[in-house]
């Protein structure tokens, strides 16, 4: 069977990110974040992990939440072992994934029964400021597009995901926010020291012509300015909270077996549709 071709360069990855890490003062503030959301989702769970695991690029984030955690890099295959652990968290990197239902799965089977799993992903709206403006300006300047922001999923299909991957009641919630720089500039400076510039295996290895970045500057201001002359881009953080399949688990009530009528539940009164009346179009 042929395989696919890889969405990431892992190479190219792993060298920007190492290259973040040296910076004085890496852009961490959307990881810092989503340590700080987890946390907060923990201890609104009433249980005590022992055995945690977190997949990340920046582990010494985590350390201090949890300290007893094994932490292992988003490799395409995870250093995790077979239901070793209660608790694994997956933190910001599922959007670089060659195989995202596969990172999922080996999740699932690297928890133990009722073993929770929450990961922390870009959403679809992620840079889209950004990507249109790229779009805009290649587009103006040579007639053509090439790959230069990687594609982020939506909530909807993030959370069928969790289904795929054999997660049991899975939940998708999102956190958008927006966040303002001085110029477009500053906010490609900032991707830099996220390790978040382009990895994409398509991508063209060539240095792009200043005027790409010139002209996208100008359509960047143009469509997306704040009146104080700032810019804003938007970050969207989707949460994936799934548990691995247990028979403790509530269970899901076998069709036909209610014991009340819907109606009777509503105080109201049931009304069949007539025959030609249309159903579920708009």
């Amino acid at each position: 069977m042929t395989q696919p071709p890889n969405l990431t360069d892992c190479t190219a990855l792993a060298r920007f990110r190492a290259r973040a890490k040296r910076l004085p003062n890496p852009a961490l503030f959307l990881q810092q974040q989503t340590v700080d959301e987890i946390q907060q989702r923990l201890n609104e769970v009433n249980r005590r992990f022992t055995k945690p695991a977190v997949v990340t690029s920046f582990p010494q984030l985590w350390q201090p939440v949890l300290p007893d955690a094994k932490f292992v890099t988003d490799a395409d295959c995870l250093d995790l072992e077979t239901e070793a652990h209660d608790l694994i968290i997956h933190a910001l990197s599922l959007h670089w994934a060659n195989d995202p239902v596969g990172q999922l799965v080996q999740c699932r089977r690297a928890l133990k029964p009722d073993g929770l799993f929450i990961c922390a992903t870009f959403g679809g709206q992620t840079l889209s400021e950004l990507r249109s403006a790229l779009a805009e300006a290649e587009t103006t300047l040579t007639g053509g597009l090439s790959p230069r922001v990687v594609p982020m999923g939506e909530i909807r299909d993030l959370g069928a995901l969790l289904q795929r991957a054999g997660f049991a009641m899975p939940v998708a919630d999102v956190l958008p926010q927006k966040v303002s720089y001085e110029s477009p500039l500053h906010l490609m400076h900032d991707l830099r020291a996220m390790g978040e510039t382009n990895a994409l295996a398509a991508r063209h290895k060539t240095i792009p012509p200043r005027d790409l970045f010139t002209e996208a500057a100008r359509h960047y201001y143009q469509h997306y300015s704040t009146p104080d002359g700032r810019i804003f881009a938007t970050f969207e953080t989707v949460f994936l909270t799934g548990w691995a399949p247990d028979a403790s688990q509530p269970q899901p009530l076998r069709p036909g077996s209610a014991k009340v009528r819907l109606a009777d539940a509503l105080n109201t009164e049931e009304m069949p549709l007539p025959d030609s009346a249309p159903i579920g179009r708009n």
